[in-house]
């Protein structure tokens, strides 16, 4: 795409239930639909839309110029990709509550899978590395050689990746945390001269009690994440 002065637009680097997708459609509200990826027009294959890199880059061929948020599951490096600038953001959850929320959605909305105690699902390969296993620090820090399965793929952490994923949210222009998701609009609106609406009404999943075990290896598992939400909440994060 060319252009003397390119309009702003937004990369929303989309962490799994941490209030993303209320995010875009607060942004919505300003942009309107065709200014959102993915929106309807890039459908019917929600999943390939919001995951697949080759099918955004499709899609980014056919209706860049009109795109204002890309908010789709998509790792910091895709915006390298797209071939413009963009304004860089996240919001970021507790890690255990938010991968309790995964799994708890997951159940609810994969029939195959109702029958399934949380434990169950979080044990599944797919799920857990994936979608699970320190998600967040993943989002930040893999490498476009890394892509291979987009959000999905595997990759190792290490306290050097943590180090890379801590460097990466101070790189991006606005970071939050979704227990004060509102401040966070506010200030993004504020910032950016943005009508971004009022606050959305959030379904949310339905509450599982679960084990202090299965909390402790939760937390164990996803040592990286809890690293990099702390260091965010207490340093970064617009409270």
């Amino acid at each position: 795409m060319t252009g003397t002065t390119e309009p702003q637009r937004f990369f929303v680097v989309h962490m799994m239930k941490t209030g993303g997708t209320t995010l875009r459609d607060r942004l919505g509200h300003h942009f309107g639909p065709p200014g959102i990826y993915p929106n309807r027009t890039d459908g019917p294959h929600i999943y390939k839309a919001i995951l697949s890199v080759d099918y955004l880059l499709d899609r980014w061929a056919a209706r860049g110029e009109e795109i204002r948020v890309v908010a789709g599951h998509f790792p910091l490096c895709v915006a390298g990709l797209l071939g413009v600038p963009f304004t860089t953001l996240t919001v970021l959850r507790e890690p255990v509550e938010r991968t309790l929320s995964f799994l708890r959605h997951h159940r609810e909305r994969t029939p195959a899978d109702h029958h399934k105690s949380l434990e169950e699902i979080y044990a599944e390969p797919l799920r857990f590395h994936g979608q699970a296993h320190n998600h967040m620090t993943k989002m930040l820090t893999m490498t476009v050689d890394e892509l291979d399965d987009g959000m999905l793929a595997r990759v190792e952490y290490t306290p050097e990746r943590l180090d890379r994923a801590k460097a990466a949210l101070r790189g991006l222009d606005l970071v939050g945390v979704q227990e004060d998701l509102e401040p966070f609009v506010i200030e993004l609106g504020r910032r950016f001269e943005l009508d971004l609406g009022p606050p959305l009404h959030v379904n949310t999943s339905r509450h599982v009690d679960v084990s202090d075990e299965f909390r402790a290896r939760i937390a164990e598992d996803n040592w990286s994440d809890i690293a990099l939400y702390d260091y965010a909440a207490s340093s970064i994060a617009i409270r």
